[in-house]
């Protein structure tokens, strides 16, 4: 395994100094910048493009979590270790759907937080302790989905190559509705709603329902609610 570049991300700079130290002793991790806000977060991964980025949730300008997507949009290969003192099951969900690939509290075990660090670097997740693959980690984030409510953690500035008819359809199959279900909803035919999900999935360039509906979590273009208004439709 070659060298693996990082930033790390923290608003105390003793915290950012310990984890320096700490990295910097195993053979494969170099520490390549530091920053301490959100808003600096997203620069030093515009100028470093690291391998990885240990970001902390409670950062002042932008917190890491809107840092977190800002960075994935333009950088999806940078992956985000979120790192924070409150170990709160939701916001894992919220990190996660932010484009973050791992979630510790910042009291992890110094051993751990490396090997995730080569988890992520390898292309793996890590949620609550376990190692997970792309296909389990979205099976996760649907499950989570449909547990919790909230608003809308996107920003609205997120471009979709969807219709808005296509996009309303994609949310209903996030949802858990059937294509039969979805053409009820939508009061039009099941064939339409079929041709729609072929369009969705080529669009997407995703191989079905499962891994369309993981896209737009991860993406930010479905509303946490179930009950929240639809404001797509035409």
């Amino acid at each position: 395994m070659g060298e693996i570049r990082i930033v790390v991300v923290d608003d105390h700079p003793f915290f950012r100094e310990g984890l320096h130290k700490v990295l910097s002793a195993e053979m494969d991790l170099r520490v390549v910048g530091e920053a301490g806000d959100g808003e600096e977060a997203v620069e030093q991964a515009r100028a470093l493009q690291p391998d990885v980025m240990l970001m902390d949730v409670n950062l002042p300008k932008l917190n890491g979590l809107q840092a977190t997507r800002r960075i994935k949009d333009d950088f999806p290969a940078i992956n985000i270790v979120i790192l924070t003192a409150y170990d709160d099951e939701e916001q894992v969900y919220h990190a996660v759907r932010a484009g973050a690939s791992a979630y510790h509290p910042k009291d992890v075990d110094t051993s751990e937080l490396i090997s995730t660090i080569r988890e992520v670097h390898a292309g793996r997740f890590v949620v609550g302790g376990v190692v997970l693959t792309e296909d389990q980690l979205g099976q996760w984030l649907l499950a989570k989905f449909r547990q919790f409510g909230g608003e809308v953690l996107a920003e609205g500035r997120f471009l979709s190559p969807l219709s808005k008819r296509e996009m309303e359809i994609l949310r209903l199959v996030v949802r858990g509705m059937s294509n039969k279900e979805i053409a009820y909803h939508l009061g039009i035919s099941h064939q339409t709603v079929k041709n729609h999900i072929t369009a969705i999935l080529s669009k997407l360039g995703v191989a079905d329902r499962t891994q369309a509906a993981v896209h737009a979590l991860r993406r930010g273009w479905v509303p946490l609610r179930s009950d929240a208004k639809d404001t797509s439709s035409q």
